[in-house]
């Protein structure tokens, strides 16, 4: 868990008019919460989304901003700002719909609007809901985001569907600004206040991370052992797992970006327990000589313990992630829609 920030007397030259707003507001606390009825939605939500992560503020910090509030503090020192202080506070005024709505908003996709918003979403989720809608809706919500994250919505809609969004596109005229409303707003009532159930990590992919980092004969076990309980989920972590031998699955410039990557010696410990092909892969795309010595040290290390493979092995699957994180190779899942073809 991330440690809470503190703001200090030296931290006040860099806060934000908001960030200044919402210590203001926590400082005068509930009984004065009739102020924040003079602010309009927008006020409100930003206010709010830099009260809920404030951390904590110093008295000090708050004296500077409010010298003329200093009696009114008196010994009451550090005030905290957090995500039930914030809800707490905007209760005491805001219909009970209205303040999930902005603490949903808040604890959600960063962004200043909707489309903005819309830009963080996870294009799959984004797409799972847009594909139950109208395609001139889902045209007009393609044009409103960025370029990029459009792209990837469409590509992961079913393709006669995403074909008849983009017809819908390219014959659209400007869009009157009554209806954007109404398209902000359902999106806001019905897909952002939903968000962050809808976009929560499956608890099965969770599970393969686990799954992956396991020794080979406690995987086995646990995934045996599951199996006879609930053999659905045993088969969908199973398909979820990133393992040693989904490494064949590399291309030729991703195998050789992950050799500059791995030491040798582990390399050769984790080729002793590898499938014929996969060794023959990585042997392939070494020059002739490296692979003559690394088969020679191979050889010269005579039986190895299954624990030390299977060390060598995961340590090789995490800098293939590591470096798939960074974008210099691109992985394949054992599902088989990311295989390459040539």
């Amino acid at each position: 868990m991330r440690a809470p920030k503190s703001l200090g007397i030296t931290d006040i030259g860099r806060l934000s008019g908001p960030e200044k707003a919402a210590i203001v507001l926590l400082a005068l606390g509930e009984e004065h919460a009739i102020i924040w009825q003079s602010l309009d939605e927008e006020e409100i939500k930003e206010v709010s989304q830099a009260m809920a992560s404030l951390g904590t503020v110093s008295a000090a910090a708050v004296e500077a901003l409010l010298i003329e509030f200093v009696s009114g503090l008196s010994g009451t020192g550090a005030i905290m700002g957090s995500f039930e202080q914030t809800q707490k506070l905007l209760t005491a005024f805001l219909p009970q719909d209205k303040v999930d709505n902005l603490m949903e908003e808040i604890r959600g996709p960063a962004g200043r609007t909707m489309w903005d918003k819309l830009g963080n979403v996870n294009e799959a989720v984004l797409a799972n809901y847009l594909k139950n809608e109208y395609p001139q809706t889902v045209a007009v919500v393609l044009s409103k985001v960025k370029a990029e994250h459009a792209a990837r919505v469409l590509a992961a809609l079913p393709e006669d569907f995403a074909l008849e969004c983009v017809t819908r596109m390219l014959r659209m005229e400007p869009v009157q600004r009554e209806i954007l409303d109404k398209i902000e707003q359902t999106l806001r009532n019905e897909f952002m206040s939903n968000l962050a159930r809808t976009s929560k990590r499956d608890s099965h992919e969770m599970m393969a991370d686990i799954f992956n980092n396991f020794d080979r004969q406690t995987e086995g076990r646990f995934i045996a052992a599951l199996e006879e309980r609930n053999r659905e989920s045993a088969e969908r972590i199973r398909a979820l797992m990133f393992v040693f031998e989904d490494l064949s699955k590399l291309d030729p410039g991703g195998v050789q970006t992950l050799l500059r990557g791995v030491e040798k010696d582990q390399l050769g410990l984790a080729l002793k327990g590898a499938s014929d092909g996969l060794r023959e892969m990585f042997f392939s795309n070494m020059s002739e000589r490296a692979a003559k010595i690394m088969r020679d040290d191979m050889e010269s290390m005579g039986p190895v313990r299954l624990r030390d493979v299977d060390q060598a092995q995961m340590a090789m699957v995490q800098v293939a992630k590591d470096l798939a994180a960074k974008g210099e190779i691109m992985l394949a899942g054992s599902g088989g829609d990311d295989e390459l073809i040539y």
